[in-house]
């Protein structure tokens, strides 16, 4: 597996280390100290992967997945310190796809590496429609754009990805560990707790009520679906 990868972190015996083992996997990286130059480089530069930490000087990691979202689809690996929960889920609602908690083993965050760039190489290669439209939600899997009636709905590559699977079968209801692994495209996992950041952050944009969710509900104890026929109207 082969790409282009960038390194953010702050501390350079992190970023070094980091940047050495994927060039021994054989991808080519680049590396940044901090958050505004790491912004202009994802801006300006194309990447296939950015690792970044959400603790940096000048501009925060969670600044520059914000600003990274408004115009790329590049998967974001955030790392982040063990005890910092908060960070990790804010850092999935700005945009972030799968994180690493500090300190990480190397051969950890290779594994998370190669399962999201595996993840984008299967979603470009795989025959699937052109798009599933459930009630009024219509999901354009080609531009990777989501429409409830007139309106567009803004969703990160993650949040899509998880309507997809949803709208492949409205009514089915999948478990939190059938989801992240479809996320992931690995049966390695986050913790399960991240399926439910991007339920809630999905949630937000496609529901008019999103505390008394009508279109993606919870079936306690298994996991959550999409109900084939809501329409705003209703």
């Amino acid at each position: 597996m082969t790409g282009r990868v960038l390194v953010v972190d702050d501390e350079p015996a992190i970023a070094d280390a980091v940047a050495y083992a994927l060039k021994e996997e054989g991808f080519e990286v680049a590396t940044r100290g901090d958050g505004e130059s790491a912004a202009a480089a994802i801006e300006e530069d194309s990447f296939d992967l950015v690792v970044l930490d959400l603790r940096l000087p000048r501009l925060s990691g969670m600044e520059v997945c914000r600003r990274a979202r408004a115009h790329s689809s590049v998967p974001i690996l955030m790392l982040t310190a063990r005890d910092a929960e908060v960070d990790r889920v804010l850092g999935l609602e700005v945009g972030a796809d799968d994180y690493v908690t500090k300190p990480f083993s190397m051969p950890e965050l290779l594994a998370r590496v190669r399962a999201l760039l595996r993840r984008r190489e299967l979603d470009r290669a795989q025959t699937r429609p052109s798009s599933y439209t459930v009630g009024d939600l219509v999901l354009d899997l080609e531009g990777q754009h989501a429409r409830i009636g007139d309106r567009t709905v803004h969703l990160t590559a993650s949040e899509f990805r998880l309507l997809a699977q949803l709208a492949r079968e409205p009514g089915r209801v999948f478990t939190r560990r059938e989801i992240m692994q479809h996320l992931w495209r690995s049966n390695f996992v986050a913790d399960e707790r991240a399926c439910d950041v991007h339920v809630s952050n999905v949630r937000r944009k496609i529901e008019v009520d999103p505390a008394h969710p009508r279109r993606l509900v919870t079936v306690r104890g298994v996991g959550y679906q999409l109900l084939p026929a809501v329409s705003a109207a209703d």
